[in-house]
């Protein structure tokens, strides 16, 4: 007899205060780097900001009250080609006419936290002020090596792999065509989706196209296009060194943001900052309580090291894997503090595009930074593919 499906189980976290008392005696006993004087961020974290920062960690945030709200979530686990993966999964409430799932991919440093705002945006419009119709069923997967899923024991799959086990989890929960939305690495396993499942996937919407990956003659791509490679390539010298440890060395960064909590946050908060539409000021994106709660499932999951390895593998992709173009209809949303924004040119050279916008606020976590606006650029472009995924 063949094996029976995978079935997903319930999940609920609850961290016991033993845990929580280690994390505040560490961040308790930190101890602080110099830095020059007036470095700001110019150097990275700000020696200043980060202080405060772990003194209201320490002192006055509120993990169970996170964990609770967390915990309002519909939560599962099942497991995927040998690796327990962690997912949300929400059901349209009170649809008014085909309903469309959509799974949503996360990137780095996040997690489901990402898309935590934008859930019941998607899965009941009609109770914020949008039209019924345009209801999703949502699914927010944790890949491999972040939050609740499990850490590989061997090598990290990279993005290729990935695509292949939110086909599998979209079998489980019997769904056979749907739609596909992501940003950041999220951005790359969507689009493998797309390229490796074109008969499931209606259609896919990306708010990047990634860093750029081009091993042809230069003479054949536009102005346009030579001037936004020359750009990544200028963005990846002065900012991609937490890229570069990811992909060669990530292990040894590990020890040291594994043990230290407050490392863990100068890690990951920088580039919230620096990757978000705030000016130069994170809580202009993020408030404390919403920085935490992500660095906060970091640390208790044990996952940045995983996390990173994942950088290493998507490094090994094959550029013939990178020079597949996407002809399942694609949409791209340009938020404008993203960090690299592709011109049309190069999304046309590399997807099927049918829709590309520049929303006025936001950056590359705009799924968390601006919700609202996420949720409406989602539902304007999958509207005409959702009697797609039922037909």
């Amino acid at each position: 007899m063949p094996d029976a499906p995978p079935r997903p189980e319930p999940f609920a976290q609850q961290t016991a205060p033993a845990v929580l008392e280690d994390l505040r005696a560490r961040l308790r006993a930190t101890r602080w780097p110099d830095a020059p004087e007036d470095a700001g961020w110019a150097l990275g974290t700000d020696l200043a900001y980060l202080r405060e920062l772990v003194a209201y960690w320490a002192q006055e945030f509120d993990w169970p009250a996170r964990e609770a709200a967390l915990a309002r979530l519909p939560r599962f686990r099942v497991p995927l080609r040998g690796l327990g993966t962690h997912f949300v999964h929400v059901r349209a409430s009170a649809p008014a006419g085909p309903v469309l799932p959509l799974v949503l991919g996360h990137g780095w440093p996040d997690s489901f936290w990402r898309y935590t705002k934008v859930v019941p945006l998607l899965t009941d419009p009609g109770a914020h002020g949008a039209d019924p119709a345009d209801a999703f069923d949502v699914v927010v997967p944790d890949m491999p090596g972040y939050g609740h899923s499990d850490r590989p024991i061997g090598p990290a799959p990279d993005a290729v792999a990935v695509a292949g086990l939110w086909a599998d989890l979209m079998s489980v929960l019997g769904y056979t065509r749907f739609g596909v939305a992501g940003g950041d690495l999220g951005s790359h396993v969507s689009r493998y989706l797309a390229l490796d499942h074109p008969d499931r996937v209606v259609a896919v919407h990306r708010m990047d196209a990634g860093l750029p990956v081009f091993t042809g003659d230069p003479a054949d791509l536009t102005p346009e296009e030579r001037t936004w490679l020359e750009g990544a390539a200028r963005w990846g010298a002065a900012e991609g060194a937490y890229a570069a440890m990811h992909r060669t060395k990530p292990q040894t960064a590990a020890f040291g943001l594994t043990d230290s909590p407050a490392g863990l946050a100068a890690w990951i908060v920088e580039k919230l900052r620096a990757w978000s539409d705030c000016d130069g000021d994170v809580e202009r994106s993020f408030t404390k309580d919403e920085i935490l709660t992500n660095i906060t499932l970091y640390w208790l999951t044990g996952t940045i090291g995983s996390s990173m390895r994942m950088y290493r593998a998507n490094a090994a992709i094959p550029a013939a894997q990178h020079a597949r173009r996407v002809e399942v209809p694609s949409g791209f949303s340009l938020f404008p503090g993203d960090v690299v924004r592709p011109p049309r040119a190069w999304l046309e050279r590399t997807a099927n595009v049918v829709r590309v916008s520049e929303p006025a606020r936001g950056g590359h976590f705009a799924p968390f930074e601006e919700p609202e606006l996420y949720a409406e650029e989602l539902r304007a472009f999958f509207r005409p593919y959702r009697s797609a995924a039922t037909g």
